[in-house]
Formats: C-alpha cells, structure tokens, sequence
C-alpha cells in the first residue's frame, strides 16, 4: 500500500478522463443550482471548463479560476441542495489538478464532484436513501477504467467529511472493488 509520501504513476490521459467523469457527475446535479440561481453562469462554466481540459484542452489557470468561482457560487446558494450542486462544480474543474502524489487526499479530488452531486441530489430529494443509493451507482457504473486504476494507487479515502465524506467512502470502496 503507498505510503503518503509516494508519488505515483499518472499520466495525461487517465487524468482527462479522470476530469471528464468528474464533469458528468457534477452536470447531473446542475439543474438544483440553476433552478436555484439561473443567472450565475459559475457552476455551468466550471463544468465547462472541465469538459474542455477533457477533451484535450490545456490546464490553465482560469480552469483553476473558474473551479475556485463555483465554489464561491455555493456560498451564494439559496438551499443546500444548489450549495452541494456547485460544489460538485467546483471539484469537476479541480480534478484537472490531480496531483501524483500517494495521498488519501487525492481521493477527493477524484470522487469528489460524485460526492458532493449525490449529496446535491439527496438534499433536494429529502434525504430519500433510494435516490442517495441510485446516483452513487449511477457514479459507479460511468467511472471509467482510469479512475478505478489510479484509486488502485492511491491510499483509501480519508475519514471524516460528513456526509460528503461517507459517499467518497462508498464509491471509493465500490471502485476498488
């Protein structure tokens, strides 16, 4: 098992398609922002943003900016399901910034844009479980092969983190599966 001080392999394609899962589990959630802002582009362009870098883009530092930007956008939400929604924004952007670095807390940035739109998701469904359970496997079945092969070098997820925390835990167990 690496040791937080170990760096690993990682290489450009893993992490665009790292960055692309990412940017689909956020787009998911979405909607519960902008039914809530409809006028804050943040969220959107961050996604955006991420898709690009996806799909070939360079990473910049307005990829970066505009990730930092939807997460201020969750400060200005009116319910915490719009909240979690840019959030989950803003970890699809940041996942472009993956470091190689054997660190439970690479764990994060990979997961967490499918953490924070399960999270969006079961908010606006009043924490029905059925619905918490269903896009965590929704994140499950669409993580590409990239993702489970880098979680493969990296430690588990880190304790702590609320609820956000437990479903990093959960699609982090299910991806090393």
């Amino acid at each position: 098992m690496p040791t937080d001080s170990d760096t690993i392999e990682l290489s450009e394609d893993e992490l665009r398609e790292i960055t692309g899962y990412a940017a689909a589990c956020a787009r998911r959630a979405l909607p519960l922002f902008e039914q809530d802002l409809s006028a804050d582009p943040r969220p959107r362009a961050a996604i955006d943003a991420a898709d690009e870098f996806a799909g070939g883009g360079r990473r910049t530092t307005a990829l970066r900016q505009r990730a930092w930007a939807a997460y201020k956008a969750a400060a200005d939400a009116g319910s915490p399901a719009a909240a979690a929604a840019a959030r989950a924004a803003s970890h699809a952007a940041a996942a472009a910034f993956l470091h190689p670095k054997a660190s439970a807390h690479q764990v994060k940035h990979i997961l967490g844009a499918a953490a924070h739109a399960a999270r969006a998701e079961e908010l606006a469904s009043g924490e029905d479980e059925r619905v918490t359970a269903e896009t965590l496997e929704w994140a499950r079945q669409h993580a590409p092969a990239a993702v489970g092969a880098v979680l493969g070098r990296l430690p588990a997820a880190p304790p702590g983190g609320g609820r956000v925390g437990e479903h990093i835990r959960d699609l982090d167990a299910a991806l090393r599966a």
